[in-house]
């Protein structure tokens, strides 16, 4: 079959501690969209408690389980509910994905003097002043937990750099004495090693040390099936490699794991995969083509719109998406795709055979708040037919810069295999396809676009219409 991700939240789901029981609930209904596998949200507690989405991580020991933060639970529920949603989705031979933040910490729970260098922060490499006694938020006790299941503390050794002084009240950059920031990381300012809060040294020893026997209990603990890693543009490959080669020892899993590196350089993303190819990457150039498609007025070369991607150069490591967490209207990451264009950008990722399609929570059940988000028109429909009907041979018809078109012919021995689409961002067009001469004679229908049913030639070809909406999906009828 086919496989499905779906990041199984979005940045504004209620602070009610409901998603875990949610997802639970949703368990069959995602099996019988296709959902393979679901990323769930960092599940420990964060800086800012039942209000924190995760990614400003406090204690990774802590997974809803005690009184830190104001509050036992995280955002999205109880450990006891976590392990719980886990095992439901695999009720319904669904795999989870954990989102695994080691970059830096937040929240701390003392505060340390420190020698610190000041650093420019346009270009990480340089000075800006002499070393100078800062005081820093590095001091992480978890008196909450109390040592439960580890009693490591964290001090300023554990971290490189931070970005604010207390004493002095001063927001900037400092680099701790006797520290650098990581080499093996992206160039952007200089050396993009630093990005929020306390940025952990992830290659000191005893850190290493520590987020390995973390990562143990955690896989032991849940019983994830394998990893979104966050923010690997700032931990350095070395580390990354070296941390997950250790999780997939430790638990004998092959543990697929996605990572973000949030680049539209194909370049960079293809050398963080590199020659051993031990983790996918989220293709970010795409998800750029398709922001600059919804919004170029019919100007988008639409011929192009796998030109540089990871899913044209490297198929096989490509998790493809249209919009995430950090997309969203009034994040850091903005880059919404309109409205219009999303069902045919999800077309373009769900009924192709290149790539491995991760679905938006908001796209799928929509989101409410400031920034509202309204399910996508014909998601369930384009996700049953990947599950159903887009196997066999592929047929391109990426020939135009306004309509473009591609068929999967099915499988020669099932005669109701197959799909056909036309997307066009200029209006109401049409596009010659062919879906493979062992469907001569079939009509198909029109599952999504409401135009007319077509009837197959006898070499397998057809024109299919598209309507002003700008997407067409036909499959066969009746068979």
């Amino acid at each position: 079959m086919n496989g499905t991700l779906l990041q199984g939240f979005s940045w504004y789901v209620p602070n009610d501690g409901s998603l875990w029981r949610s997802i639970a609930d949703q368990a069959q209904h995602l099996s019988d969209l296709g959902v393979s596998a679901v990323w769930l949200p960092p599940a420990y507690k964060g800086q800012a408690g039942i209000d924190d989405v995760g990614y400003g991580v406090y204690d990774l020991w802590d997974l809803g389980e005690f009184d830190q933060k104001g509050a036992v639970r995280t955002k999205y529920g109880t450990r006891e509910e976590y392990v719980g949603t886990i095992q439901a989705l695999h009720d319904y031979g669904i795999h989870v994905l954990a989102d695994t933040v080691l970059n830096h910490k937040m929240g701390a729970d003392a505060s340390e003097t420190v020698t610190a260098t000041p650093i420019d922060q346009q270009n990480r490499t340089i000075e800006v002043g002499n070393p100078e006694q800062i005081q820093v938020w590095t001091r992480f006790t978890f008196p909450g937990r109390a040592g439960t299941y580890s009693d490591f503390e964290w001090d300023w050794t554990c971290f490189h750099g931070t970005d604010w002084d207390e004493a002095t009240g001063r927001k900037g950059l400092w680099l701790f004495e006797g520290k650098k920031w990581n080499e093996n990381v992206d160039d952007e300012f200089g050396n993009f090693d630093y990005l929020m809060g306390a940025d952990v040294h992830l290659t000191d020893p005893k850190v290493m040390d520590h987020l390995v026997e973390w990562g143990a209990w955690y896989l032991e603990t849940t019983g994830v099936d394998g990893l979104r890693m966050d923010a690997l543009k700032h931990m350095g490959r070395d580390f990354t490699m070296a941390w997950l080669d250790r999780m997939r020892d430790v638990s004998g899993k092959e543990l697929f794991t996605v990572g973000e590196y949030w680049s539209a350089d194909l370049g960079e993303l293809r050398s963080f995969i590199g020659d051993d190819r031990r983790l996918s990457l989220f293709d970010v150039p795409l998800h750029f083509n398709f922001h600059h498609a919804s919004r170029a007025n019919g100007t988008f070369d639409m011929g192009g719109i796998f030109n540089g991607t990871l899913v044209d150069a490297d198929p096989t490591m490509a998790v493809t998406f249209v919009e995430n967490h950090d997309t969203q209207d009034g994040q850091s990451l903005a880059s919404p795709v309109d409205s219009w264009f999303k069902p045919a950008a999800y077309a373009l990722i769900l009924l192709r055979e290149a790539g491995y399609p991760c679905v938006f929570h908001a796209d799928l059940f929509g989101a409410e708040g400031e920034h509202p988000i309204a399910p996508v028109e014909g998601l369930e429909t384009l996700m049953k037919m990947r599950k159903t009907r887009a196997y066999g041979v592929q047929w391109d018809a990426f020939d135009d810069s306004h309509v473009v078109g591609w068929a999967r012919q099915g499988q020669m021995d099932d005669a109701s295999d197959g799909v056909a689409v036309v997307i066009s961002d200029s209006g109401e067009s049409a596009k010659t396809l062919n879906v493979g001469a062992h469907h001569a004679g079939q009509i198909w229908e029109c599952v999504i676009g409401g135009c007319e049913p077509v009837q197959i030639g006898d070499d397998g070809s057809a024109l299919f219409p598209v309507p002003d909406s700008g997407l067409s999906v036909y499959s066969p009828k009746g068979v």
